[in-house]
């Protein structure tokens, strides 16, 4: 009975390295091995300009590195402890032809390949737990009626649970203030309210997470700082007053209140929003923007950007200017624009065409493919349908912001349409995760929607 190995075998399919090159520095003391036709669909995949490209040019580099030092001894694996990553695995690659027929399957299609190789090296290192790493799920079926171990890539998941996921407010409990008034102080500041106080709840809260109490005497506030059992909360601002609203719009709900208030906040760098379809995310947006872009002259115009990815066939190549093949994508800007352009009522028809075109000229409409490279000055920037892009899309458009720009991500993590993104990986979730609790970041998930009843009673039911 051969003695049990620990370490693990992953034999990684050519999607997971085209998903994150990185990938080969993520299974600590395991051993990696990539089958000849992995190397072979990279080099057929490195060709263009498409993230997918750019992952197979950086996978290539990455093997080059780790392979330059052990070119004489490849059987024996090479160390992936490159650049003092303190990684004790070693990569395998395949330095021979494997002959090993699995029967039901097609041995000249890649995935079978892949499959054939997994099988002879479970025959050759029985002490040794052998696993398929792969983003294709039919080859994980394939793999398992085989009786090969097989699994997700799942390094970049910030999560498992997206029920978990951070939604930037809390409910207090209704002892609330027995608990945390004692010491108990109050303020004003620039016509702002502040409590500061005291008490077991404040040591979990994050800056800049909505608080609300709704019994006896409703509250509403902010949190502005932490310092262990002691917190800084300041009353919000009520949108939901038509007296306060902004560009004709007003909060609807709690949390569409919580949103305006960070997209009005100077303070506030970046912004996320999530919901459903329906629960104002585009629309508070706009109206927020337009508002500091046209009356407070606080940027000096709105960018709006979104993944062009479609829910059904693809149309074809589109003619014109990058804003004109980028209009068909932005029929959520046109509807939102429509009933901006509509709230103010005394403006007449001339009005509000004088309006239109001036509100027209101070947003512009730019594609995700020639962001790489632009710093973007006192803009305010948004990033639609953000549940489409990974983690480093979404570094990339972020990196964007230069000084004086603001930053807001919508989207609905539960309408993702790219084939290799989960509600877990998308770089929606991951930022929501990873900005929470920055000074100059807020958050907030969209509960209830707006558009009408129909589109309420459908979300729920369908």
């Amino acid at each position: 009975m051969p003695k049990k190995n620990n370490t693990k075998f992953f034999v990684l399919d050519t999607n997971v390295l085209l998903h994150d090159p990185s990938s080969l520095f993520r299974f600590e003391e395991h051993d990696i091995y990539l089958p000849m036709v992995t190397l072979e669909e990279l080099d057929n995949i490195k060709k263009g300009l498409s993230e997918v490209a750019r992952n197979a040019r950086q996978t290539s580099r990455y093997l080059e590195e780790i392979m330059t030092p052990c070119l004489d001894g490849l059987e024996n694996g090479c160390p992936l402890d490159t650049n003092g990553n303190h990684i004790a695995g070693r990569l395998f690659l395949q330095t021979h032809p494997i002959k090993f027929d699995l029967p039901m399957l097609a041995g000249n299609i890649a995935d079978n390949q892949i499959l054939s190789v997994v099988a002879y090296l479970k025959k050759e290192h029985k002490s040794r737990e052998v696993i398929l790493v792969s983003k294709d799920i039919n080859i994980r079926i394939k793999a398992r009626t085989l009786g090969i171990s097989a699994e997700d890539y799942f390094n970049d998941k910030v999560m498992e649970d997206t029920e978990l996921l951070y939604s930037g407010v809390r409910e207090l409990p209704e002892d609330f203030w027995e608990k945390h008034s004692k010491a108990m102080e109050s303020w004003q500041d620039e016509g702002k309210m502040f409590y500061r106080l005291s008490g077991p709840t404040c040591d979990g809260f994050l800056n800049n997470e909505f608080l609300y109490y709704e019994f006896d005497k409703p509250f509403h506030a902010i949190v502005k700082t932490v310092e262990k059992k002691t917190a800084t909360l300041q009353v919000v601002h009520d949108f939901t007053n038509p007296k306060f609203n902004v560009w004709g719009i007003n909060a609807r709900n709690r949390e569409q209140n919580f949103a305006l208030n960070l997209l009005m906040d100077p303070e506030i760098d970046f912004v996320t929003l999530l919901g459903q379809a329906g629960t104002g995310k585009t629309l508070l947006t706009l109206a927020a923007g337009l508002a500091q872009v046209l009356d407070k002259k606080k940027y000096s115009e709105i960018i709006m950007t979104r993944v062009t990815v479609s829910v059904g066939e693809d149309i074809g190549f589109l003619p014109g200017t990058e804003e004109e093949k980028m209009t068909p994508w932005m029929g959520a800007l046109e509807d939102n624009l429509d009933v901006l352009n509509k709230s103010d009522d005394d403006a007449g028809d001339w009005g509000r065409a004088a309006t239109q075109d001036l509100i027209r000229s101070r947003i512009k409409i730019k594609s995700l493919n020639f962001m790489r490279g632009r710093t973007f000055l006192n803009k305010f920037l948004i990033i639609d349908e953000a549940q489409n892009l990974t983690s480093k899309q979404m570094k990339t458009l972020i990196t964007r912001a230069g000084p004086g720009t603001k930053v807001v991500c919508l989207g609905n993590i539960a309408q993702i349409d790219t084939p290799y993104l989960t509600e877990g990986s998308s770089g929606l979730t991951y930022v929501v995760e990873r900005f929470k609790g920055w000074d100059h970041n807020g958050h907030v998930t969209l509960m209830r929607g707006e558009r009408s009843r129909l589109a309420d009673y459908a979300a729920d039911i369908l």
